[in-house]
């Protein structure tokens, strides 16, 4: 089913991520790690429907949508970072994205951290978020973003790494096997991953390789 939902706000939480408040449809539920399909209410966007992770709870009154624009690429992005409060947004039924499968490591490569943000306030809501841990990869500090509710929420079990920017006290460099051994220790629990191209497909066979099973590495469906 298709709904026609207003943009109630829009804020930028870096220079180039955007976090949408939209109007919740009558009757739409979903759980956490759930998509949907978006697009604009507009002709020339028809065809061009996108899948974007909710990152707002059920239980809220409105729906959240925090999305990366991509400047350089003409679509639907763009053209969404030209929208306004009181704009229109065309969105389908949620769909499983994510599996909740429990508190573990949350590896994401930038906006790959949006499918992890209402999984990790749901586990905080039910009282089951301790033990769980959030990798952050970034380029630099200025692509960070949500920096303070993860700290909230994890504490010092939130592991913020740079790849372009080395910067104490966030670690430097990218996410190997041996930094992967070093932090973690236990690869006999859940693994969530997500990124840019093979980010999510190369940490796995590192995890792997370090041990764990591929019941325990959950990769956006």
């Amino acid at each position: 089913m298709e709904h026609k939902i207003e943009i109630k706000q829009k804020k930028w939480l870096t220079h180039n991520v955007m976090q949408f408040t939209l109007e919740k449809p009558e009757g739409f539920t979903f759980s956490a790690g759930q998509a949907i399909e978006l697009t604009l209410d507009d002709p020339e966007f028809k065809d061009e429907a996108a899948p974007f992770t909710l990152t707002s709870l059920n239980k809220d009154e409105d729906l959240e949508l925090t999305i990366k624009c991509y400047p350089k690429h003409e679509g639907i992005t763009m053209a969404l970072s030209k929208l306004e409060k009181g704009d229109y947004l065309l969105i389908s039924d949620p769909w499983d994205s994510f599996k909740n499968k429990g508190p573990g490591v949350f590896i994401a490569g930038g906006t790959g951290v949006t499918p992890f943000i209402a999984l990790l306030r749901q586990m905080e809501e039910d009282g089951t978020v301790d033990g769980s841990r959030l990798i952050f990869s970034n380029k630099t500090e200025d692509d960070i973003f949500l920096d303070e509710e993860f700290k909230r929420i994890l504490g010092n079990n939130f592991i913020k790494l740079l790849t372009q920017q080395n910067k104490k006290p966030h670690y430097y460099g990218r996410i190997d096997k041996a930094f992967l051994k070093n932090i973690v220790g236990d690869f006999d629990q859940p693994f969530y991953l997500c990124g840019p191209e093979n980010f999510a497909a190369d940490i796995k066979g590192y995890l792997k390789e370090l041990g764990a099973g591929d019941d325990l590495v959950n990769i956006s469906l």
